[in-house]
């Protein structure tokens, strides 16, 4: 459950002015706007549910908080484009801009955040609420509040003061398939200066961070009933050969490599989901794992699949091939 503490928000509002400052001419002008109490935007973002998941069931399209992004924005004085996410669920990026000329400041951060657990919440994970000094909600620091800290740092800037392009980024899917940071990527034109990815980090400045590869083991067996094991493959038996491999290669990721800036100073494994099987009287025909790898600083995609493959190798030898989708 993520939550930001009161203290955090005041030091950064006390603090805003400052950093602002940096990208100004000469100090700063008080604008009247339609922008609602910091307080009611993070409220307003809490309330409008934008979960990602790779089950369809659980994945919703993140329109309806675009278009509150959009409209106060707008309301700042920002240029303001949509862009749909092709290949997605109906999903959108929203690229907010101010001022003219090259380079600039980009402001980055995503507007979907993970599922949650009903029965393990003790408050609504949409509705923002405060305990303890801290406040609770699905998204509070993961990451819709920046968006709130953005929104209300600019209210009292004049935008047409600014000396190089303020960029803001609100992308979508980077909780499961990176498709709106992706697609932004492969399309802008965009060469900001510097740019801020507003993940939270304790108000510390984090200068590097850790990737992340998603991928889906399909095996394909041969299904057969139950009553007779031997004319059929079974798919879970083979996949749960195929895990005690992918484990072993966790513990490897886990000794050979150490990034000790880090929390977590190694690269992590995790397997998120599986699917296999319709009934108890039936011979699994196809199994499929989810996983997702968060490996470290200089680590490319080609080690990752090079290793995952080596993993895996003694097991596609008992298969007539390699599992499909591997």
């Amino acid at each position: 459950m993520g939550f930001l503490t009161l203290n955090d928000i005041v030091f950064f509002i006390h603090n805003k002015c400052m950093n602002i400052d940096t990208i100004t001419t000469q100090g700063v002008s008080t604008m009247k706007n339609n922008l609602p109490p910091f307080i009611e935007i993070y409220r307003a973002l809490i309330a409008t549910p934008s979960i990602s998941a790779t089950e369809e069931a659980l994945d919703q399209s993140n329109e309806s908080l675009i278009n509150l992004l959009a409209g106060w924005f707008r309301d700042l004085g920002f240029n303001v484009e949509i862009q749909p996410v092709p290949d997605t669920r109906h999903k959108f990026n929203l690229l907010a801009s101010t001022g003219h000329g090259a380079g600039g400041l980009l402001l980055a951060g995503h507007t979907d955040t993970v599922p949650f657990d009903d029965g393990r919440w003790t408050r609504d994970p949409f509705t923002l609420t405060e305990h303890d000094n801290k406040l609770y909600g699905l998204g509070t620091a993961d990451m819709k509040g920046f968006f709130a800290f953005i929104l209300d740092a600019l209210r009292d800037v004049d935008v047409t003061t600014l000396k190089k392009p303020l960029y803001i980024l609100a992308t979508a899917d980077e909780e499961t398939s990176m498709a709106g940071a992706r697609y932004f990527a492969e399309t802008t034109r965009l060469r900001p200066d510097c740019a801020i990815i507003g993940e939270p980090t304790s108000l510390q400045p984090i200068r590097a961070h850790k990737g992340h590869m998603s991928n889906a083991i399909r095996i394909q067996g041969q299904s057969g009933h139950s009553s007779d094991p031997a004319r059929g493959v079974n798919a879970i038996e083979l996949m749960h050969d195929a895990i005690g491999r992918i484990m072993q290669l966790r513990d490897l990721l886990k000794e050979r490599y150490h990034f000790e800036a880090f929390t977590v100073p190694y690269p992590t494994l995790n397997l998120g989901a599986i699917h296999g099987g319709d009934a108890s009287n039936r011979i699994c025909a196809c199994c499929e794992l989810h996983m997702d790898i968060r490996p470290l600083p200089g680590m490319t995609l080609n080690d990752l699949n090079g290793l995952l493959g080596e993993a895996l190798a003694p097991g596609q030898r008992t298969l007539a091939g390699p599992p499909d989708g591997l």
